[in-house]
């Protein structure tokens, strides 16, 4: 028999490791996230004593794969709707944490005598958290429902963001030896293109697609189809310049919006967890004992300053934001840990060789420190939160409540302003598109068609195959809030509004004509007013077309209804922000698992208002959405239940959802059930059923039985209704329980 391959060995290996270590962690009570890293320590090169895993490159490649399904169904719970209800917080609060534990990262380098270059890369190590970790910490905890986690990964999302603009910024600075502000700006640009593209492109696309394939979708096609779109949507990113792991939230974040969503994410778990599991082993195979001895003065400091500055700056950066105090301090407490970037910055700095050869052993030890303590340093914020409650100054407490509450911006009740984040912003979005779409078109594809019909003839078809695209998005720019409430109002209002409104008109149309004036000279080599007078021709031949006015609307209806309009994005916002005492009410979504204990049941049965504190507002079930459900609504397994209530109220809630039967009263139910058999049974001369209707017999009660037929001479009667009178010698045919049906069927009249 040949030898097994090291791949196999090596896995079975860590997942023997990681299983062991698993059991004990949950055993003892604790996140498995921590076993599992116990269980890479065993399994690495470290230890020599036990077999440990042979081909490390390996098991990084499997790591990768896990970083990759990780953010993919992180992708799969929040999607962009969650992402928009938190992006004023989530930028605010990201672009404090990165300004802050950059400046602190270089300053602690220097002071430990790293070198100048090797600090700045520190610096950028340090500001990255790890949106992998957090995420299943939160899943190991029961978290997702409270209200700060949301804060907290929309945070996430916008550092791996900013993480790549980092990555080309340091880069460049280790190879010119100085900042190049243009280079970064097209970075910033290309990735903003790179996500508006895609994101219309598939929230167009991809929940229409699924819609009309559901048929042809079952578990196994669907599950198939998922990652395949996945793992396409990591290949386009990884070709555009960008990282797997962003590639695979996008392409989460997009399902998320289908109808699809909520058997996608139950299919993919199983996939999620093993290679998750892998990866989180793979963290702690990089745990070098010698190591940590070595250089335990730096690993500590640095640990102590990722602590206390990821807290302190994020903490900060949310409150800055307008969010509540616990909120901050919990969300705070749970970015406190080094993040997957910090490894490829480090590569990249050891690539480059502008960095020190100690710094990546460094930087995975405080890595693999602060990923253990991740778990308790989330447990620690509500004590922490209640200290600070106790010792601030009343006058601060009152300033912090008066300022979240009024958060909300009073521009919103300035008409203009709504207007323009009714009409540029959107405008904005689609026009980015267009140029994204142009650009694509004129590298990949115009070429492609006047190598096959060269001339005039070749662009004329090439302006045309554009323009199919283009125009019906132009017109959606167009369109863009000319006639909306606003923009009547302002009309109506005073005639000194009429010129700035019909001078925002005239700049959406020079934007389009510029977009259109860029391919008119790209395809025919034109000259300037030649192309304008084109494009102008062309945009005007545009807003008259109904056929275009037509498809507009149907495009922009599309868009709406796959992305699930405004509503629900306003759901996920806080209820009554700063209305005491319902200031902490907000809404959630939690699942119904498979053999929970209110599965089954009814509202009114279970209580949850009463008895837990929250109300449920709607279930989600398939397609279906039933809102504002009554008390006779009954659970089911995988619904989806929206929720409002406070923290406190989601943590006791969400653990009455995961409780399952006991094991006790499965075992009874094991033991009480018996194996149904199909048999065939000969009613005796002298039956007691003999004239009987099968009503009255009442076999299912009686026998634990349904009968499926009856045999007689003049011929069979299959499915026989309860009318069906039964005669000496029928040889009647029933499933149920064999011990039953025998003396029940074969018994004779008693004379």
């Amino acid at each position: 028999m040949s030898a097994i391959a090291p791949l196999i060995s090596d896995l079975a290996i860590i997942l023997v490791a990681a299983g062991c270590s698993t059991l004990v962690f949950k055993g003892l009570r604790q996140p498995v996230i921590l076993g599992y890293i116990v269980a890479g320590v065993l399994a690495g090169p470290s230890v020599s004593f036990i077999p440990t895993v042979s081909d490390a490159s390996s098991i990084r490649v499997w790591a990768d794969i896990g970083v990759i399904f990780l953010l993919f169904a992180m992708g799969l719970e929040f999607s962009f709707r969650k992402l928009l209800s938190v992006g004023g917080t989530a930028v605010t609060a990201a672009v404090t944490i990165v300004a802050g534990m950059m400046f602190v990262g270089y300053g602690t380098g220097m002071s430990l005598g790293f070198s100048h270059m090797s600090s700045i890369f520190l610096g950028g190590m340090l500001s990255m958290s790890s949106t992998a970790i957090v995420f299943k910490a939160f899943d190991d905890m029961g978290l997702r429902g409270q209200r700060f986690t949301g804060v907290v990964l929309g945070i996430l999302v916008v550092e791996d963001l900013v993480g790549v603009v980092l990555m080309v910024l340091l880069s460049t600075l280790a190879v010119s030896k100085q900042f190049e502000g243009a280079e970064m700006l097209g970075s910033i640009l290309k990735l903003g293109a790179f996500l508006i593209f895609w994101s219309l492109l598939g929230i167009y696309l991809i929940p229409t697609l699924l819609k009309r394939l559901q048929r042809l979708l079952n578990d196994e096609t669907l599950l198939i189809v998922a990652l395949g779109l996945c793992l396409g949507m990591v290949m386009i990113a990884v070709k555009a310049g960008f990282s797997a792991a962003l590639g695979a939230f996008v392409m989460g974040s997009l399902l998320a919006e289908t109808v699809a969503a909520e058997r996608i994410t139950r299919l993919v778990e199983p996939v999620k967890n093993l290679f998750g599991a892998i990866f989180f082993v793979s963290v702690g195979m990089m745990i070098e004992p010698a190591l940590l001895v070595r250089y335990a003065g730096p690993i500590v400091l640095l640990t102590v300053v990722v602590l206390a500055g990821q807290a302190t700056f994020a903490t900060l950066g949310v409150l800055v934001s307008g969010q509540p105090l616990r909120v901050a301090v919990q969300s705070g407490f749970s970015l406190t840990q080094v993040g997957e970037f910090a490894f490829i910055i480090a590569t990249l700095g050891t690539t480059l060789h502008v960095t020190d050869d100690y710094l990546y052993p460094v930087i995975v030890a405080v890595s693999v420190v602060t990923t253990f303590l991740t778990p308790y340093m989330m447990r620690a914020a509500d004590p922490a939160c209640d200290y600070l409650e106790r010792h601030l100054p009343a006058k601060w407490q009152r300033s912090l409540a008066r300022y979240a509450s009024g958060a909300g911006p009073e521009s919103r009740h300035n008409t203009w302003l709504r207007l323009l984040r009714r009409m540029m912003l959107p405008g904005a979005l689609y026009l980015v598109f267009c140029i994204f779409a142009e650009a694509a078109f004129l590298r990949y594809a115009a070429p492609w068609i006047e190598a096959r019909i060269p001339g005039r003839t070749g662009a004329a078809v090439s302006l045309a195959a554009i323009l199919a695209v283009l125009a019906p998005i132009l017109l959606v720019v167009l369109r863009q809030g000319n006639r909306s409430p606003e923009f009547r109002q302002l009309w109506n209002d005073s005639k000194f509004n009429r010129g700035p409104l019909v001078s925002l008109i005239l700049i959406k149309c020079l934007l389009c004509i510029g977009i259109l004036m860029t391919v008119v000279a790209s395809l025919f080599d034109t000259a300037s007013g030649m192309g304008f007078a084109v494009s102008l021709a062309l945009l005007t031949g545009i807003v008259f077309s109904k056929r275009l006015r037509r498809r507009s609307f149907e495009m922009e209806e599309r868009l709406r209804e796959n992305f699930g309009g405004d509503d629900t994005a306003d759901a996920e916002r806080p209820l009554n922000e700063g209305q005491l005492p319902f200031e902490q009410l907000h809404m959630a979504e939690f699942g119904v698992a498979a053999e929970s204990i209110v599965a089954g049941r009814t509202l009114r049965e279970i209580d949850f208002r009463r008895r837990y504190g929250v109300t449920v507002v709607a279930i989600r079930r398939g397609e279906r959405r039933l809102q504002l459900p009554d008390g006779h609504t009954m659970l089911f397994p995988y619904d989806r239940l929206t929720v409002v209530g406070t923290d406190e109220e989601f943590r006791i809630f969400h653990r009455v959802l995961d409780e399952q039967r006991s094991e006790r009263k499965r075992r009874r139910e094991e033991k009480t059930a018996t194996a149904l058999r199909i048999g065939s049974y000969t009613l005796p001369a002298r039956s007691a059923l003999d004239g009987t209707t099968l009503g009255e017999a009442e076999v299912r009660r009686r026998a634990s039985a349904l009968v499926l037929g009856i045999e007689r001479p003049e011929g069979p009667v299959t499915n026989p209704s309860a009318g069906e009178r039964l005669r000496a010698g029928d040889v009647v045919w029933a499933v149920g329980d064999p011990q039953r049906m025998k003396p029940f069927f074969e018994a004779v009249r008693q004379e």
